[in-house]
């Protein structure tokens, strides 16, 4: 480390320890020191003590004042974690510290309070569990695993039921997040913070339940974490980082999201893989899976419109049909998985050779099929045995050919350029300005 003007290693490497711990606290999260730091340190984020040392007095009350500044909504308070039994010698000191402040300057009274842990906890817990009562009440009777689908997740029959209960979901997200954190930090002392052990047991029973109904909404909705973006960035750590014995594998198919998990086992094994809690209620798996295929066509629609509004009408008649008694529940599953292939595929199996390949080439055939009339702009084609795949692929070579660096610029001289090129194939504006946004979306481009 080269040192600082006018300061030696040791103090140029503390001035930037210092700096990371005040204002970089997600990659410096602890910082051991002795004899350091008791006075003219201000860190916000620092949230606990740890005490190992005797202390008194004056020093005492300067430390222990390390962790009294708020840091956003997420600090109410510091932690004191005392090795050194001082908790009578902190009381002491500030009693002394209290006795000697000016109340006569009106405005809020500037006192020091120190409060038990065990009794915030038990209030944390307590306001967390009635949080959740209260965001699960309306939740219709007998508040079962499909009523709260239906409450999270909508109707899977309209389309933007998914969409419109997000904030829902979140809300349930958080708070059993805020759940799991209060009774992780006093899970091991609830006698002490004053429930009985009728209380414990039924706190640990509604805990389990509220995680269970958090990855039945998360299944439900198709919103699980899909691992499979980072698994190559996973295994390279892996493989470099981490030694350990030969591992034991639990389940191929942790973190794949549902609808990939039909494609790659059939639904019968997904359903007993990922949707084994819901085993016995029809009703609340064929939710769960509608809604992670609905998810999935809104994730790709505007990639390629044609295709994927296609899809979405051909799930809403299995949804139908499910619903009016129509076909048997092994029938919807046949077709319910047939569609999810469909979907994964991103194409028909009967889609022409020159599409199969490129995802970009085949949205904009798709979205030129869709039209049903190509009139004079597919004129030089008309001669092929399919006009639109003819001009798809003039479309495709044009704007490979015509794109600059960095085109996207949200309607700028750039993009312009494109539908510049675009109007020389199409010699349409009101076409160039529909098959646009489909083009922008097509990371090929």
């Amino acid at each position: 480390m080269v040192p600082a003007p006018g300061k030696s290693k040791t103090e140029t490497y503390e001035d930037l320890v210092k700096d990371r711990f005040v204002n970089q606290p997600a990659g410096m999260r602890l910082l051991i020191v002795v004899d350091k730091l008791l006075t003219g340190f201000d860190a916000p984020p620092c949230s606990y003590l740890y005490i190992d040392k005797s202390m008194q007095d004056h020093g005492l009350f300067q430390a222990i004042c390390r962790t009294n500044r708020l840091d956003g909504e997420d600090k109410d308070f510091g932690y004191i974690v005392d090795y050194k039994d001082l908790f009578k010698k902190v009381e002491n000191a500030i009693a002394v510290y209290t006795s000697e402040l000016d109340h006569s300057a009106g405005g809020a009274a500037p006192e020091v309070l120190m409060q038990s842990r065990l009794a915030i906890g038990r209030e944390r817990l307590d306001n967390a569990l009635e949080a959740l009562s209260l965001l699960c009440e309306p939740v219709e009777p007998p508040q079962g695993e499909l009523e709260h689908i239906h409450y999270f997740c909508g109707n899977s029959e309209i389309v933007s039921d998914l969409e419109e209960r997000a904030p829902r979901r979140a809300a349930l997200y958080k708070a059993v997040a805020s759940l799991v954190r209060a009774y992780a930090n006093i899970a091991d002392e609830l006698e002490g913070a004053g429930y009985t052990g009728a209380d414990s047991a039924r706190i640990k029973r509604q805990v389990e339940q509220y995680v269970r109904l958090r990855e039945i909404i998360r299944n439900a909705s198709g919103e699980s974490l899909d691992l499979k973006a980072y698994e190559a960035d996973m295994r390279h750590l892996i493989d470099t980082y981490i030694q350990a014995d030969e591992p034991r594998k639990i389940s191929h198919f942790d973190g794949i999201p549902l609808v990939d998990l039909i494609v790659k086992t059939g639904i019968a094994a997904a359903i007993a893989e990922r949707l084994g809690g819901l085993q016995g209620n029809e009703d609340a798996i064929a939710e769960t899976i509608e809604n992670n295929v609905r998810s999935r066509i809104l994730k790709e629609q505007l990639s390629d419109p044609a295709y994927f509004t296609k899809m979405s009408a051909l799930l809403d008649e299995i949804i139908a049909a499910r619903r009016a008694r129509a076909i048997e529940y092994e029938e919807f599953l046949k077709r319910i998985a047939e569609l999810a292939q469909r979907v994964d595929a991103g194409h028909e199996d009967n889609t022409p050779e020159p599409l199969k390949h490129s995802p970009a080439l085949r949205a904009v055939y798709n979205s030129l099929a869709a039209t049903g009339v190509l009139a004079e702009r597919s004129a030089p084609y008309q001669s092929a045995d399919d006009p639109a795949l003819e001009l798809a692929i003039a479309i495709d070579r044009t704007v490979r050919a015509a794109r600059p660096d960095d085109w996207r610029d949200n309607g700028g001289p750039r993009e312009e350029m494109v539908k510049a090129a675009l109007y020389g194939v199409l010699h349409d504006v009101d076409e160039v300005e529909r098959i646009f946004p489909v083009i922008k979306a097509q990371p090929e481009y």
